[in-house]
């Protein structure tokens, strides 16, 4: 019997008092934004006058931030420096109704990503990051464990920058309660995700993992073979243009992608796992939590920068 369509509205209430958890990589998104009226004299590179800067949270910071403007109760769990950019993603997450507890390390600069944006394209990205101490990591691991009762959902955003050292134990330990555990995963190691409950990876970061394939079927095939040695129980590969397809036990189901023009892909990744983990831990069915998750990215790729969909626009 095929799912029935359902729309967004339908699980609104369900949201509203569903408690999601997100821990993982945070950092502070800059936007820089300016005319460009001449080459430079001293190198071939433009001169952008900035008339104007924006600042947004990023990575999982993204991640809370969509699933808080969905209407859930949202809590992240991350590191930052003891600095302005720290202070200044506090605030910013605050604004949006996300409940933190961030440990401050006064040996890690916050992670910051600076954008050049000229006449509504970006020319320039200026990555500022170090690795956070174990000594953090350990404490944030404590307060995971503590914390993990209270909550519907785990969702764990790893952009590779050390902050999920010990993602296998908080897999471990989510599952042991029966806690739905959603990552989006970073890197060629998959093996420290095993006994997730779904993994969102987009084309390029799955093939890097599993290699080439030639044809839906040798997809299909890789990622029932990753699924299994992982023991997931769904496997959602983003395929930009070619929408997502989803693997479980069932089989493979493809969702083409919202045909709308692309403005800008960052964070839409962001978006896909907060609005799965928001629909699943207000006990949506995966196929009509998976359908709207591509509803959302349809809608924010529309947007510039690291942007958040909200549910009127989803009806």
């Amino acid at each position: 019997m095929a799912t029935p369509l359902r729309r967004f509205s339908d699980f609104s209430a369900a949201v509203a008092k569903t408690r999601v958890l997100i821990v993982g990589d945070i950092m502070l998104d800059r936007y820089w934004f300016g005319e460009v009226e001449r080459i430079s004299p001293e190198a071939p590179v433009p001169i952008v006058k900035i008339s104007r800067s924006e600042e947004r949270p990023g990575g999982a910071a993204n991640v809370a931030r969509n699933a808080a403007a969905l209407g859930a109760q949202v809590t992240l769990i991350s590191v930052v420096g003891d600095d302005e950019a720290g202070r200044s993603l506090e605030r910013l997450l605050s604004e949006e109704r996300v409940r933190t507890s961030l440990h401050r390390d006064a040996s890690l600069p916050t992670t910051v990503k600076l954008r050049v944006v000229g006449r509504q394209q970006q020319l320039l990205r200026i990555d500022f990051e170090t690795l956070p101490s174990h000594e953090v990591l350990a404490t944030k691991l404590a307060d995971y464990e503590s914390a993990l009762a209270q909550f519907d959902v785990v969702v764990l955003s790893d952009y590779g920058k050390g902050g999920l050292a010990h993602i296998s134990r908080m897999i471990e330990v989510a599952a042991a309660r029966g806690t739905p555990v959603l990552v989006d995963p970073k890197g060629e190691d998959y093996a420290r995700y095993r006994g997730a409950t779904m993994l969102t990876p987009n084309r390029a970061e799955f093939r890097e993992v599993a290699g080439r394939w030639r044809n839906e079927a040798e997809l299909a095939s890789k990622a029932q073979a990753m699924r299994a040695q992982l023991a997931l129980k769904a496997l959602l590969i983003t395929r930009s243009e070619e929408g997502m397809s989803l693997y479980t036990d069932d089989g493979a189901k493809h969702i083409p992608a919202q045909a709308r023009e692309v403005f800008d892909v960052s964070g839409a990744g962001d978006t896909v796992i907060a609005t799965l983990g928001t629909l699943l831990g207000a006990r949506a069915d995966l196929d009509n939590a998976v359908r709207i998750a591509n509803q959302a990215a349809g809608i924010v790729v529309g947007k510039l920068g690291t942007a958040v969909v909200h549910p009127n626009e989803l009806d």
